[in-house]
């Protein structure tokens, strides 16, 4: 199946059923008051995240969405039946934005959630509600009102965790194909991986975290060059990155010094927040190296690296292990220190709750 990550519809709500301008017209009540029914409401669209859903390509080719319209009225103060509603499911993780104003509507991020983006019209009161001491045959009635019409953008950020961040060859595919089940296409030319991949690092029977592989950024990323750049929304949700560099290159006249902080200038370019989460560098290809902690130290040094580095080789497994752990470490300390600051936001509410209250009894 074809990844597709983006796509622009249009919905359309369905409009309310009409009333309608009746009599009752019986064997012992030929001349009888009003008795049109009511329309019923209009349809409306309701969008929901489905985790077994994982790319937009329904909504790349069908892109207009049209709810049942209401029914009209009918005699006898029959009301017509509403219209039934569209559910749209798409992927979780999912930011629907408004297309023409670009103000962001609602982020599915869980399994489940719904949301509803058009409502259906209401439906038009038939002549039993114009009745009245002084009219007693109404003939008005209304019609149903317009359901909703919005053009909609689905955008797709993955739930990850981790997500990888290098050139292409780095050994990225390579990487999440040895510490987790996921297999991405490998191969000894650029750009092999052509859209994000998703792999769970379990590291024992209780604890995993997901790990996100996006095709390999090249210099001049954020000006559209190479395929990266299209993809790095998809690590805006996670809460470390891994900055992978090759550090034994085939070609010699590749500075790898280079590469790593070009990668940086295309991630402060693309997104300011995304340069601020915290990153950590893996080193690969150390299988390849004579003297291996030398030139590690080295590559460091050039780079003027001062957070935490980690010298692997993902093809072979070496370092691969500790990586995972201390990742797994950093994803658990991040998820206690969040969980004691709301449970400190708790404790300010409740006091403050508390002293309204004492005040009040005063």
């Amino acid at each position: 199946m074809k990844f597709i990550d983006e796509a622009t519809i249009k919905i359309y709500a369905g409009d309310g059923g009409n009333g309608v301008a009746t009599f009752r017209r019986e064997k012992y009540e030929p001349m009888g008051g009003p008795s049109g029914g009511d329309g019923g409401r209009g349809g409306s669209i309701i969008i929901e995240a489905d985790r077994n859903i994982n790319t937009l390509v329904d909504y790349r080719y069908t892109r207009t969405f049209r709810a049942q319209r209401g029914e009209n009225g009918r005699s006898a103060e029959c009301y017509g039946a509403k219209g039934e509603d569209m559910v749209l499911r798409v992927p979780v993780g999912t930011v629907i934005s408004d297309k023409a104003s670009e103000q962001m509507l609602v982020d599915l991020s869980e399994h489940g959630q719904r949301a509803q983006m058009a409502s259906g019209g209401k439906g038009g009161l038939g002549n039993v509600h114009f009745k009245s001491s002084l009219n007693r045959a109404p003939r008005q009635c209304t019609k149903g009102d317009v359901g909703e019409e919005f053009e909609l953008y689905l955008e797709l950020k993955v739930l990850a965790d981790v997500g990888l961040l290098g050139m292409p060859n780095a050994g990225k595919s390579t990487f999440i194909r040895s510490v987790s089940a996921a297999k991405p296409k490998v191969a000894d030319y650029p750009f092999t991986t052509l859209h994000p991949n998703l792999g769970v690092v379990r590291v024992d029977t209780e604890r995993s975290f997901v790990i996100a592989d996006i095709p390999g950024i090249i210099e001049g990323a954020a000006e559209g060059a190479g395929l990266g750049h299209q993809f790095l929304r998809h690590l805006q949700r996670t809460s470390l990155l891994l900055h992978l560099v090759d550090i034994a290159p085939f070609d010699e006249a590749v500075d790898p010094v280079y590469e790593a902080k070009a990668i940086v200038e295309e991630l402060r370019k693309y997104d300011e927040a995304l340069y601020d989460k915290p990153r950590w560098l893996v080193l690969n290809k150390i299988d390849m190296l004579q003297e291996s902690q030398e030139v590690v130290k080295q590559f460091v040094k050039d780079y003027g690296w001062k957070g935490r580095v980690f010298a692997i080789s993902a093809i072979s497994g070496v370092g691969c292990k500790e990586l995972t752990y201390a990742i797994m470490q950093h994803i658990e300390e991040n998820k206690r220190e969040a969980e004691d600051a709301l449970a400190d936001t708790g404790l300010v509410n409740e006091s403050a709750a508390s002293k309204t209250v004492t005040k009040k009894d005063d």
